[in-house]
């Protein structure tokens, strides 16, 4: 594969901050321009969820800081993470806040971006394989199809404490479009439950993503009524996709001849 005629990647200056999506997982996922930026960052302030083999890609010399934010666990306080990726910007560092998925899709880039606009802080943008489309995708569920669906929402399964706002579950289920999940576990019972009451049939086809793109990925298929019931007897857990609509219901048509990720 010849590379002769490729746009030549970026400089990453010293006191900038480079916001990039690590993608769902496995580093084959990465963006060129992600992976440039890995190599080429001095600090590299990286979510609990990028994959370890992403950042074992960095140089030998970079530090790696991590800003983990899990639900339920002791984390890093956004405003903690801001001051950080400032201070390390104006210190001379070349930093790389690196998120899994896309950094603007419930990664919460724009508070960051904001607080480097704020601080006079230059920064670049690197988009990223968002996990919710990933994952559907590579577990054979399509996010759209002509015959199925015209849209799809994509929604934040928790709420954190200092969230102001949050899905309004029985009007979605009112648009009858399929719905991807992103981080549901926690609260999957009351949304399953508010679908349902929002007039989303009991029938509606489901399915669960665990660990996409890692050694521990596992799929289940289920309805919206079971779906809690069947992810608790399979032993379901985080980090995960729930995926609720008539697009969850082609995964086996999918499957004939679906060659998996690896």
């Amino acid at each position: 594969m010849s590379f002769d005629h490729f746009p030549p990647m970026p400089d990453f200056p010293a006191g900038e901050v480079w916001l990039a999506g690590a993608g769902p997982g496995d580093p084959r996922l990465l963006t060129l321009l992600a992976l440039h930026a890995v190599r080429q960052a001095d600090d590299i302030v990286h979510d609990a969820l990028v994959d370890p083999r992403v950042l074992a890609l960095k140089r030998a010399d970079a530090e790696l800081i991590s800003a983990g934010k899990r639900g339920g666990r002791p984390s890093a306080h956004q405003q903690e993470i801001n001051q950080r990726l400032v201070e390390r910007a104006r210190m001379g560092r070349r930093v790389l806040r690196l998120k899994g998925g896309d950094p603007f899709v419930f990664g919460r880039g724009w508070d960051e971006v904001m607080a480097l606009a704020e601080a006079g802080i230059r920064y670049r943008i690197i988009p990223g394989v968002t996990s919710g489309l990933a994952a559907t995708a590579l577990a054979g569920i399509p996010a759209t199809t002509r015959e199925t669906n015209h849209a799809v929402v994509l929604a934040a399964g928790h709420r954190a404490d200092d969230d102001r706002s949050s899905a309004d579950w029985e009007a979605l289920a009112r648009l009858g479009q399929p719905i991807i999940l992103y981080m549901p576990m926690t609260q999957l019972a009351g949304i399953t439950a508010a679908l349902m009451k929002g007039g989303m049939a009991a029938s509606t086809p489901a399915a669960l993503l665990q660990s996409a793109t890692t050694e521990d990925e596992r799929c289940i298929e289920s309805t919206l009524g079971r779906l809690v019931e069947d992810g608790r007897a399979h032993g379901m857990g985080s980090p995960a996709i729930a995926v609720i609509g008539a697009t969850a219901g082609l995964r086996q048509k999918m499957l004939a001849g679906l060659v998996g990720w690896r």
